[in-house]
């Protein structure tokens, strides 16, 4: 159930009798009217921009039409359309309204807030896929929890959804991988290990490079690189996915695919999608223009195979094939987005780093040409995680050797709360993760705060059950709700009925930091209801004397407690039952 949007479909009827009646011009488009919450509360319940969006385009003044509207507007939740302004309509509705929505969250349970609106449209949510060329970093963790996320709040809006890992195997670094390895083999062999510059120096190696010597005893230690290279490269990306998925299971995260880049050489897939730009035209010999600024000392103008991606909205043509006839980075990546779109997906959503911004348009370019326009792919840029202990920069992970690793942070924060702290900003801002402070007990640790609120309403639960009053679900479905009277109490109800829109909202924007948000909100709103029952013996959710009015209010505190489940569910976060 979607309050706002039964209530807006309310004002589009009266909008058809308006045209009905001659008051408004025939053929008008209602596409952006919308049915939303004032920014004062004070102005009501709902408000609507319909005489405002309408006026030009049917000639008439805002405020009629705005005044013509509140006359139809009779629906019986309606208490109240009042003009304001130039043209602004607000809305009042009766506490009836507020009261129902409680009892259809009840009624919906879990399912409460879950939307048809994706109908079932096939969406590719790829993310994380960090080469396999060691343990993910805190850079990785931000990405991975923002891709799950996202991929749950699809999921809720009615999508249907895949989380996908790209794995890069098919550049240089696996080679620089096994030959990092090798070193670490040497190692095992009680051989001094020569870890040169642009190797991997982590420690985690040196587990492989025993695992290689279990393996290989010292046979490979007098053959030649072209021996072992590409044996050592296959059998170490194994080891390091490995790794990988340890990794993401520790966060939570479950992938439904991963594939493979070095899969797409030698089996004709970069092939067919280059050939496919090709069959449109896209693809030409040529040469690029020198790159802006200083120019590199290496370049020079050479003749490439281009893939025309200004004629879909890139800054300059890309180069998918080098002067030697080898692949750029590029090609794979147009070979993988036209395997997603053969696989039928509807929608492509990459999450990148932010060090990737400049790959946006290009992609884009890339998607919107093999899909002929019909796949829209969205990429979101994840911005950089910046480590605190007490307000100073958190030290490197020897273990690492040039980063801390997502298991340094879900060891010592803890999987819940690193989720939900990794969603308390936008995607594309920079976020701080101050080990002390994001666990700490206080209303400024939003985790904590929205945590504290699930234990209260099992608590309130709790204590009923002891008072010997029935507050099973079954019983507070059926319970007259009209005890939930007082304005801070219908206040939190028009809260509740706010959930099914956000979820609406920033499904449709992909962004699931505004879950995060609101849960914070309804958390503070519940905290404040229950603080004012320290001096309002009224508003106390038990009334042990009257089970019938304790009944509805916990019957709010139940619903309350519905949607902050979603919510942390959304969010990969567990609810807890009491705090510690």
């Amino acid at each position: 159930m979607n309050l706002f949007t039964d209530l807006r479909g309310v004002v589009v009827e009266a909008l058809d009798q308006m045209e009905q009646a001659g008051e408004l011009p025939p053929g008008l488009d209602f596409a952006a009217v919308t049915v939303e919450p004032p920014r004062d509360p004070a102005h009501g319940d709902m408000a609507t921009n319909a005489a405002m969006v309408l006026a030009k385009p049917a000639g008439v003044k805002p405020r009629d039409i705005a005044e013509r509207l509140a006359a139809r507007l009779t629906d019986p939740r309606i208490a109240a359309a009042e003009v304001a302004g130039p043209g602004f309509l607000n809305l009042r509705l009766s506490p009836a309204v507020w009261q129902g929505v409680v009892r259809t969250a009840l009624q919906a349970g879990g399912d409460f807030g879950r939307s048809t609106m994706g109908a079932g449209q096939r969406v590719n949510v790829e993310f994380v896929s960090a080469n396999p060329t060691g343990p993910m970093h805190v850079g990785h963790v931000r990405g991975a929890v923002f891709g799950d996320a996202l991929a749950n709040l699809l999921d809720f809006s009615g999508h249907e959804v895949t989380r996908e890992y790209y794995i890069n195997d098919g550049g240089a670094q696996v080679d620089v991988l096994a030959r990092s390895a090798y070193e670490r083999y040497r190692e095992a062999n009680g051989l001094e290990p020569e870890i040169r510059e642009g190797l991997y120096p982590g420690d985690y190696l040196i587990p492989v490079g025993e695992a290689l010597k279990a393996k290989y005893g010292d046979t490979l230690l007098d053959k030649p690189e072209s021996d072992w290279l590409v044996e050592l490269r296959d059998a170490v990306t194994d080891t390091m996915m490995g790794m990988i998925r340890q990794d993401l299971a520790a966060l939570g995260v479950t992938m439904n695919v991963y594939s493979s880049e070095k899969a797409l050489y030698g089996t004709g897939k970069i092939e067919a999608a280059i050939e496919r730009l090709n069959s449109q035209g896209l693809i030409y010999r040529g040469v690029l223009e020198p790159p802006k600024g200083k120019l590199p000392e290496d370049w020079e103008a050479r003749e490439q195979l281009l893939f025309r991606s200004t004629a879909h909205g890139d800054d300059v043509d890309r180069p998918i094939q080098k002067s030697d006839g080898a692949w750029t980075y590029f090609a794979p990546d147009i070979a993988y987005h036209w395997d997603k779109i053969e696989r039928g997906f509807d929608q492509l959503i990459d999450v990148f780093g932010a060090d990737h911004g400049g790959y946006v348009k290009r992609m884009n370019a890339a998607v919107n040409a093999l899909s002929n326009g019909r796949v829209p792919l969205d990429v979101k840029l994840i911005q950089l995680v910046r480590l605190y202990r007490n307000g100073e920069p958190f030290k490197m992970s020897k273990r690492a050797g040039t980063f801390v690793t997502l298991r340094d942070v879900v060891e010592e924060a803890g999987a819940d709360v690193t989720r939900f702290i990794m969603l308390t900003r936008k995607n594309d801002a920079p976020l701080d993760f101050d080990f002390a402070k994001v666990l700490e007990q206080s209303k400024d640790n939003p985790v904590w705060y929205v945590q504290y609120a699930s234990a209260r309403v099992h608590s309130v639960l709790r204590r009923a059950q002891e008072a010997g009053i029935d507050v099973s679900d079954a019983a507070l479905r059926a319970a007259d709700l009209t005890a939930i009277a007082h304005q801070a109490e219908l206040d939190l109800a028009r809260k509740v009925a706010e959930w099914p829109r956000l979820v609406e909202h920033a499904a449709r924007a992909h962004e699931p930091h505004r879950v995060a948000f609101f849960l914070y909100e309804i958390a503070s709103d519940l905290h404040s209801l229950w603080n004012r029952g320290n001096d309002d013996a009224s508003l106390r959710f038990l009334q042990e004397a009257d089970p019938a009015t304790t009944q509805g209010k916990i019957a709010l505190v139940r619903a309350v407690g519905v949607v902050i489940s979603s919510g942390l569910a959304i969010l990969g976060v567990t609810p807890v039952e009491e705090m510690r």
